[in-house]
């Protein structure tokens, strides 16, 4: 192994918005060889620092160097000139061209004046083989799934013989075995020289990849600590206080079933899905990606149709694939994409969380908004949403407090009955917490919760019983004191997964849930 060199410096990097403070005097270096872990809170600064990297954004003071000399990155061709690449969590690709036109996209090679197929094909056939993915060339991007995509995407920094790699949560949306491969791959750049800026939220990954840690908190750099500084430590860095329970679970008395669900049926995605989750309940639903989950519960809220069943709230039938009446009967779903299907993202905190009262709140074609304001005032004030002020926009908010604002919409609409899909994905530890315990507020005044999660920790920690689902039906029900990862997993696993529309990875490979 050849002697590690510094790649990039920071020093005393300062970036302000309107009103808001993203980085002041923050410090930061890579060498080659190395992956150095990037952790935080949300709205830590660790996006504004990697935009900055990338030349979406510019300092406001403090200097960058590359190679031991001054650089300033005025946009993504300074990045790219300097062998800097970004993979974020949204990824940069085309759906409609092949997956060699997206890793040459603007740089295909050229004869005689015209795109050399046959060249490009070939050049992303190496590259492709280089990431271990075994797929053809001329396959197009929106037939792949999400882990192959994660491939795609790093076969492209390849391409630009990019020498730094900042990737972005990279595995925020795989499941354990895509994540083994995934650090196979990382594992292989570092060793080939490359230097890997890498962000996770997942704290056991650190120790697992990572060499060196610099921890932001409030937009500083607070301490650059090594890889293998034990969890608790990490977490006390990052929030500047001690979390004494992961998973604070208060289970009060349970009243009479809230949601009563008999024989739901959709034909070839999931059946015969009979459960009750009763008042002061969480109730986790655990399985294999594809096993249906998020389609029942889009199904219980009305969102899609289903052939046959019933869903009853307070002992009221509920009409099919009708989301008003569901909405009307207390029923509210936060769901697994949140930017997508929880947010408007361009409007601001306060009209996403009028958003499911708005029609309540319209009198005679107008909007009492100053009946909103107060309301959504209150709301914000009770889950602690970190923000400028009731006009800012979600799209600039933390994805934690993002996640706060989607499950305020539906607190203001006093819902009984609340579906999580995936409540805490994407979100710091200290975020997750007040996930948490705002959970136990719900269930404490009488709510009831059901919790769809692939963290299975996440599931065992909060459950007070866990439906497990495999191929379409409900394999079976564990209560708290009987659920461990190896028990649903035996259940999980009883029955080979299907590949569903909706929920995430169109692989052909086995999945199963994170185990953290």
């Amino acid at each position: 192994m050849s002697e590690s060199v510094e790649l990039l410096r920071i020093e005393g990097v300062r970036k302000t918005f309107p009103g808001v403070v993203a980085l002041d005097s923050v410090d930061f270096d890579l060498r080659s060889e190395e992956v150095h872990v990037l952790l935080g809170e949300n709205g830590a600064g660790k996006s504004t620092l990697i935009k900055m990297l990338s030349g979406a954004y510019r300092p406001d003071r403090g200097r960058i160097f590359a190679g031991g000399e001054e650089v300033r990155i005025h946009g993504a061709q300074d990045a790219e000139k300097l062998g800097i690449a970004t993979i974020y969590q949204e990824f940069n690709l085309v759906p409609d061209l092949t997956v060699a036109e997206n890793i040459f996209l603007g740089r295909q090679p050229r004869r005689f004046g015209m795109i050399d197929r046959r060249r490009m094909e070939a050049d992303a056939e190496v590259l492709l083989r280089r990431v271990g993915l075994h797929i053809s060339p001329r396959v197009r991007v929106r037939e792949l799934g999400i882990a192959r995509l994660q491939m795609v995407e790093i076969a492209k920094a390849l391409s630009l013989e990019a020498r730094v790699l900042i990737m972005d949560e990279p595995t925020a949306v795989l499941t354990s075995e895509e994540v083994d491969k995934l650090f196979g791959i990382v594992r292989q750049l570092r060793a080939d020289g490359v230097g890997v800026v890498f962000i996770t939220h997942h704290l056991d990954e650190i120790a697992a990849l990572g060499d060196r840690v610099t921890v932001l908190r409030d937009g500083r750099s607070i301490d650059q600590v090594p890889a293998s500084t034990p969890e608790t430590e990490l977490v006390q860095l990052m929030v500047g206080r001690s979390i004494d329970q992961q998973y604070p679970r208060e289970r009060p008395e349970t009243g009479p079933s809230l949601l009563s669900v008999r024989g739901l049926t959709r034909d070839g995605v999931f059946h015969d899905i009979s459960f009750d989750v009763k008042a002061g309940e969480v109730v986790g639903l655990a399985g294999l990606v594809g096993a249906g989950r998020t389609e029942v519960a889009r199904a219980v809220f009305g969102a899609d149709p289903y052939d046959a069943g019933t869903v009853e709230v307070s002992g009221e039938r509920l009409g099919k694939h009708d989301v008003t009446a569901a909405m009307g009967a207390g029923i509210g779903l936060v769901p697994e994409d949140r930017k997508g299907q929880g947010l408007v993202l361009d409007a601001s905190v306060q009209e996403n969380l009028g958003l499911v009262t708005l029609r309540s709140a319209t009198h005679s074609g107008l909007v009492d908004v100053k009946a909103q304001r107060t309301a959504a005032a209150r709301i914000a004030e009770q889950l602690g949403v970190r923000m400028a002020g009731l006009g800012q926009h979600v799209r600039t908010l933390s994805g934690g407090n993002q996640q706060k604002v989607v499950i305020g919409k539906w607190l203001l609409a006093d819902t009984r009955v609340l579906i999580l899909d995936e409540p805490t994905r994407g979100i710091d530890v200290g975020a997750k917490v007040e996930i948490y315990q705002l959970i136990n507020e719900l269930t404490a005044s009488g709510h009831a919760v059901l919790m769809i999660s692939s963290d299975l920790p996440e599931v065992l920690g909060m459950s007070d019983r866990v439906l497990v689902m495999a191929q379409g039906r409900i394999a079976g029900e564990l209560p708290a004191h009987e659920a461990t990862q190896d028990a649903v997993m035996a259940l999980a696993v009883s029955a080979a997964p299907v590949t569903t529309p909706t929920e995430h990875h169109a692989e052909n490979a086995e999945e199963s849930p994170r185990g953290h």
